[in-house]
């Protein structure tokens, strides 16, 4: 590597550390021509795979719209920013470890559902709706059933109430 103040071609690596989720090299370079200092940062780059969308056309996965999609499924929830930051995170290295070179955008939208799902329970259903054009009550209620059905304790210990049980009784009153 170049240093960066004189142009000199060779470096020495003086200290390698990892960081970013471990996924990233830090090292700490010194010029042996001027003494400078510099940091750089190492991470493999590795593809994502094209989207082929509904109408067959293909376009680069964008992180953007699958946040964009969370947060819409999210709006007016209360969770927090590393824990979409996270699930974004697992989606895209989920799509980094496929070996096809393209991949249908309803595949990515299962994915995005299985990350809200461990989120907010009320995300999903938002989500799902949307992703499976639900058109009547019963749909709603089917996937409602189901994930009454798998929620595990720890996953109904971190879900936010749609309904304040207490405010709701104390109105009754």
């Amino acid at each position: 590597m170049h240093c960066p103040f004189c142009n000199f071609a060779d470096t020495k690596v003086v200290d390698s550390r990892l960081s970013g989720n471990d996924s990233q090299v830090r090292r700490r370079r010194e010029c042996l021509n001027c003494g400078s200092r510099w940091s750089t940062i190492e991470s493999a780059e590795l593809n994502l795979p094209r989207v082929i969308k509904k109408d067959n056309s293909r376009e680069d996965f964008s992180e953007k719209k699958v946040e964009l999609g969370i947060l819409r499924a999210l709006n007016k929830r209360s969770v927090d920013k590393d824990s979409i930051d996270t699930a974004i995170q697992n989606i895209i290295n989920k799509l980094k470890s496929l070996t096809d070179k393209e991949i249908i955008s309803s595949q990515i939208g299962i994915l995005v559902m299985q990350e809200l799902r461990e989120l907010d329970q009320v995300a999903y259903i938002r989500f799902a709706s949307v992703y499976h054009s639900f058109e009547d009550l019963q749909a709603f209620q089917d996937i409602i059933n189901i994930i009454e059905k798998d929620l595990t304790p720890e996953m109904i210990k971190t879900q936010l109430k749609l309904i304040d049980e207490e405010n709701t009784v104390n109105k009754k009153k």
